[in-house]
């Protein structure tokens, strides 16, 4: 197929029926961008030859050095099938699980995804992810297994061999696909099950739940690969070829005499070709017959690599490499091929290969045929995903407005018109050269221009031919006004300045990076020059519905947060690393906008209607970890930091800018090769200075475990123990500073310092289960504080999707599940906060018998409580308790898995006396009573509005010196509200805190380390390398199996991510290569040494010496987080001050 030109494509553009939008996805090296090459050589873009070596979509330098793909990039193609033409937009994503954040990004403005599947490693962790995050994305996949040419060089398998391990790969990814399925279908019946019909109540009251039912009734066929329903693809991308078994099918049928449809449900299966009785037979492999894949397939492919690359690296054989000359020239006759004697020459014998295979079966006919047949164009675009995409943060879609839910038809109906909404979705933003852009790339002059040019230069040349004439005169000119004291210096040096001051502007705008906005159209048409609605992603469109007028649009002014108006001014066509100039896009393609930097900053949603909701954030898998601190070699170029560190973080969808309490600059990334990727585009391309950046700064968290049963020596404490242990906890009481009390069980109190509050708390660690639970709900107890918090402002309530509210319901009963025990009891409803932040894995008890307060359960049971005289403060020990949990005592780290119990929280009779007074005021006063509730009733706040209303009743007091008030005898509000200790509310948060960290202080405490999930392929002859690295670093191996069919091991093990950087280059350094890490981060370990430890009995003595200077990986821990933080450390850095004696003597 030759090159397709610019304006096919925008010809195709407009023919929605026949675009596909498709990603290639699969796991780091399994064959994408070499496949993504075929694709793309099929359109004479870069030559058959190159594919698989020039890697043409890997448009990066580290891209090219690493040899794996960092950034997903787009590129339009045009292919020709069934006398149809298609226009096929393909995007390329990355592998590597430190940038599946840009698989996301591809997904989402895709419709279908090609899954590639090495045939020797199978089905991967990041294959997983791939599939897994297709299937949330509602798309269709398909699927291609490559590097078949290895189970023939490498393995050396039979075809027969090679047939059962085909099978059992697409077993492996079937597996994954039904587990996703099921677990949907289980999900949808429990919903239905949620509002069961009244009627059939009486009928179903005594029948068991049948879980599978829902299964049965469900047809899951079309969502399995499967050869004969024609969504797989078998081939080799390095070596050109690829096949659907529809065209061995076209090939056989009239050759053996059966019909097609008969010989394409048969071709692959458990069946054979009975020569004699010309039938296709059931039972093969029970018959001991070749099956008609292996037959009919297989020993062709096989014969053909026999003859061309296996016998050919036999040197010694000269007899029969000249008679696989035969078989070869053979082999090419009966298929009909023309095969250059450039590469039939060729010394290596993979080059006369892939110029055979590419004519016979060429991988880019197979795979684009198959899309464009088996994968939906955007006019089928499902009901299910448009509400997915539609309703954001658990809203369901029939609490959307009426005017937000008429646009689901434009999204079905995928209209280009003028009368159609433009609803474009932004996934990413990316960073292009400046040279790189249409506009700033030099075109091929007219022969207008050039004849202009020409006219120019001769007109040049005459007038300095004239000037030489007149030289005379002008130097008596210039002698006269020397003589008057002037000079034409004067006169030349401004235009001189302003157009040095020109080119300065021009070169910085030339080197200032361009951002182009990675979008796809879902309805309507978008136009250069067009003025469009920005939607942020906390937009909310009922607000703008009860603030905006009828006819608003995108010119008038914009009052709504997060709504903004853009004007587009560039739109690109995007091939590869090459933009193309359009005018006009219409609905289902992708596009590149640009100019729009200054208003999106990762995603957005553009739309003619300020109705649109945003587009629903993108899954993300992997989470940002590490973390590295960044600064300036010279503090003079900070300022250029800061706008590199924002434009990093504007081009990179999955990195995290911050600058912390301490003034460090902090990046955030998925990995170290993440890491790596990010420091080289801000030193080169975003800050273009010379930075120095930190070791990997490594989150820890901090918790509590119940007192261990054994010692450091695993020896059962003993009654010596534990007086030693009563001993160093008496000791202990002596440090903690006067005012605080512990008592023996752990429980703190502790006044505030104005003494009119009391505080007594007791840390307990949560079970391991309930931690969990906590994490993985994360967003249900966000969603869960919203309501609340709308509750209590007095504003209307968020109706929360009926999923949602099930899945809070079983998110509590599960916490009840996991509770168990006399002291756990009634602990659910007795939750008053998580913590940090509102939403993390620590909880506040409220023990408090005379203190029922507002439940965090308020979205499933609407009864406000009244609480009396703590409602005023209750903020405050919240907020104490959320500061508590944000930074522990360790090392000044987030906690994790600690319950909090506030067991007695007593209050003076001033400050009852207080609130009843303020109480009263408020129900006398109603405007006093809104002002109080707006301010959420913070007593520091209430201090103006209690004085205002004094002085509006006549009350005269001094605000210095408090006093009893001589009208009432009440106390004045500053006796409460202000001391020399400051506010109460203030106090009150204080003490909470301090309360809460010396309950923590109280009870055994642990380190809480990150740990990654270690897969590793290795063969067996460098297992034992592989595990002395695990074993140096801390790590601990889980799983080891043998791949059946290889001699590959899989190995899995866990890796503290403290301990990871470096490991993967390690490892590879120490196998030469043969195995290769994938980490993903996976959850949070409790380091079981106590970082404060000291030997206390007599064995620990033994084991461990009076200093017990051995490596305690904890206390390593926390005196590194420490040191970074600033924070003290307990260590001895000089032990031996003498003078060390030398044995030479001065000479």
């Amino acid at each position: 197929m030759g090159h397709t030109n610019l304006a096919n494509i925008v010809d195709l553009q407009k023919n929605t029926a026949n675009i596909r939008n498709i990603c290639i996805v699969a796991h780091v090296d399994h064959g994408k961008t070499t496949l993504a090459d075929s694709l793309i050589a099929s359109n004479g873009i870069i030559s058959n030859r190159l594919a698989g070596k020039l890697r043409y979509m890997d448009s990066r330098e580290d891209e090219q050095i690493r040899g794996i793909t960092m950034k997903s990039s787009s590129i339009s193609l045009h292919f020709n099938t069934d006398n149809q033409e298609y226009l096929i937009n393909m995007i390329d994503s990355p592998g590597h699980v430190d940038f599946s954040s840009e698989v996301s990004t591809a997904v989402r403005v895709c419709d279908g995804a090609v899954v590639v599947v090495d045939v020797v490693e199978g089905v991967c962790p990041q294959t997983q992810a791939v599939l897994r995050q297709a299937w949330l994305e509602n798309i269709s996949p398909v699927l291609v297994i490559n590097k078949i040419d290895r189970l023939i060089i490498e393995l050396k398998l039979t075809p027969f061999e090679a047939y059962i391990h085909l099978q059992k790969i697409l077993e492996q990814v079937n597996a994954v696909t039904g587990s996703l399925f099921t677990s949907k279908v289980l999900e949808e019946r429990a919903e239905m099950d949620v509002t069961p019909d009244p009627s059939s109540d009486s009928k179903t009251s005594g029948q068991i739940y049948d879980w599978s039912a829902g299964l049965e009734e469900t047809d899951d066929s079309h969502l399995y690969f499967a050869p004969e329903q024609g969504n797989v693809v078998f081939g080799s991308a390095i070596d050109g070829w690829g096949f659907r078994i529809e065209q061995f099918v076209q090939m056989y049928s009239e050759k053996v005499g059966i019909k097609a449809e008969v010989l394409l449900k048969t071709l692959w299966g458990d069946y054979y070709l009975n020569t004699k009785a010309k039938k296709i037979m059931k039972g093969a492999q029970s018959k001991g017959k070749k099956p008609l894949f292996v037959q009919l397939v297989l020993e062709n492919i096989w014969s053909l690599y026999e003859a061309v690359v296996v016998r050919s690296c036999q040197l010694l054989q000269q007899k029969s490499a000249l008679g696989d000359k035969e078989k070869i020239n053979k082999i090419v006759n009966s298929l009909g091929l023309s095969i250059l004697p450039r590469d039939s020459r060729h010394t290596d014998p993979r080059v006369h290969l892939n110029a055979i295979c590419t004519q016979w079966l060429p991988i880019s006919q197979a795979v684009l045929s198959m899309v464009c047949h088996k994968l939906p164009s955007p006019l089928d675009i499902t009901e299910e995903r448009v509400e997915k995409l539609m309703c954001v943060r658990s809203r369901r879609f029939d609490s959307l407005p009426a005017q937000t839910q008429v646009l689901k038809q434009a999204f079905l109906e995928c209209k280009s018109d003028e009368t159609a909404p433009v609803i474009v979705f932004i996934c990413k933003m990316f960073a292009v050269d400046p040279k790189g852009i249409p506009q700033n790339k030099p075109r091929p002059l007219t022969q207008e221009e050039i004849a202009q040019r020409r006219e120019q230069a001769r007109k040049r040349l005459a007038e300095k031919l004239a000037n030489q004439g007149q030289q005379s005169g002008e130097n008596a000119e210039i002698s006269a006004t020397n003589s008057r004291g002037g000079s034409t210096r004067d006169i030349q040096v401004p235009s001189q300045m302003e157009q040095a001051g020109l080119n300065v502007y021009q070169q910085e705008s030339e080197q200032r990076d361009h951002f182009i906005a990675f979008a796809r159209v879902y309805s309507g048409t978008i136009r250069r020059g067009q003025k469009l609605f920005v939607l942020g992603p906390k937009y909310d469109p009922s607000e703008a519905l009860a603030k905006l007028p009828e006819n608003y649009s995108p010119d008038d002014e914009v009052l709504i947060p997060h709504l903004s108006c853009c004007t587009v001014e560039d739109l690109y066509l995007l091939m590869g690393k090459e933009l193309e100039e359009v005018q006009e896009v219409p609905v289902g393609n992708v596009l590149g906008i640009g100019g729009l930097e200054d208003h999106v900053l990762k995603s957005a949603t553009l739309s003619t209607s300020p109705l649109c909701p945003p587009f629903t954030p993108l899954n993300v898998e992997a989470t940002p970890i590490v973390r590295v601190a960044v600064e300036p070699k010279h503090p003079s170029e900070m300022p250029q930091l800061v706008r590199g560190m924002k434009l990093l973080n504007q081009a990179d969808p999955c990195v995290e800018v911050l600058v912390q309490e301490t003034g460090e600059h902090v990046l955030i990334t998925a990995g170290e090769v993440h890491l790596q990727r990010c420091l080289d585009d801000l030193r080169e391309r975003f800050a273009k200075i010379e930075i120095s950046s930190s070791a990997p700064i490594v989150p820890f968290r901090e918790t509590i475990i119940r007192p261990p049963k054994v010692d450091m020596v695993n020896e059962d404490m003993g009654t010596q123990q534990k007086v030693a242990v009563i001993h160093q906890k008496k000791e202990d009481q002596s440090k903690y500073p006067e005012g605080v009390s512990v008592d023996s069980d752990g429980l703190v109190t502790l006044n505030t310092p104005n003494k009119l509050s009391t505080i007594s708390v007791r840390a307990m660690p949560l079970p391991e289960s309930v931690t969990q639970l906590l994490e993985e709900n994360s967003d249900l107890i966000r969603a869960m504080e919203l309501f609340n918090l709308s509750v209590k402002e007095g504003r209307e309530a968020q109706e929360i999707n009926l999923t949602t509210l099930e899945a809070i319901k079983t998110f509590k009963q599960k916490l009840e599940e996991n509770f168990v025990g006399r002291k756990w009891r009634n602990a659910v409803n007795q939750i008053s906060s998580f913590g940090p932040r509102r939403y993390g894995p620590n909880i506040l008890l409220n023990g408090l018998k005379n203190y029922d307060r507002p439940s965090v359960w308020q979205c499933l049971d609407k009864n406000s409580r009244d609480s009396g005289a703590y409602r005023d403060f209750d903020n405050s020990i919240i907020s104490g308790f959320q500061l508590a949990t944000l930074s522990g005592p360790i090392c000044e780290e987030p906690l994790m898995g600690v319950c909090f119990i506030l067991e007695k929280w007593d209050m003076s009779n001033k400050v009852r006396q207080f609130v009843q007074s303020s109480t009263e005021e408020q129900a006398s006063k109603p405007e006093v009573q809104q002002e109080i509730t707006a301010k959420e009733n913070s007593l520091t706040d209430l201090k103006p509005i209690l004085e205002i209303t004094k002085q509006q009743n006549g009350r005269t007091e001094s605000s210095q010196t408090p006093a009893k008030s001589s009208d009432d005898g009440k106390y004045n509000s500053e006796m409460v509200l202000t001391d020399c200790y400051g506010p109460f509310s203030g106090q009150l948060i204080a003490t909470m805190k301090e309360a809460c960290r010396f309950a923590f202080q109280a009870k055994p405490q642990r380190l809480m380390a990150a740990m990654y999930t270690c897969e590793i392929m290795a063969t067996a002859e460098v297992l034992g390398r592989v595990y002395a690295v695990l074993s140096k670093r801390a790590g601990r191996v889980l799983q080891e199996e043998m791949k059946e069919g290889t001699e590959m091991f899989i190995i899995k093990a866990v890796l503290p991510v403290a301990e990871s950087f470096g490991f993967a280059d390690e490892i590879r350094k120490r196998t030469s290569g043969q195995a290769s890490p994938q980490l993903v981060f996976s959850h949070w370990e409790v380091i079981p040494s106590d970082p404060y430890w000291v030997p206390t009995t007599e064995e620990e003595y033994l084991h461990f010496g009076e200093k017990a200077d051995t490596v305690n990986q904890a206390h390593k821990y926390m005196n590194t987080v420490r040191k970074r933080k600033g924070l003290y450390v307990e260590e001895k850095i000089v032990e031996h001050a003498e003078k060390q004696r030398t044995l030479s003597k001065n000479k």
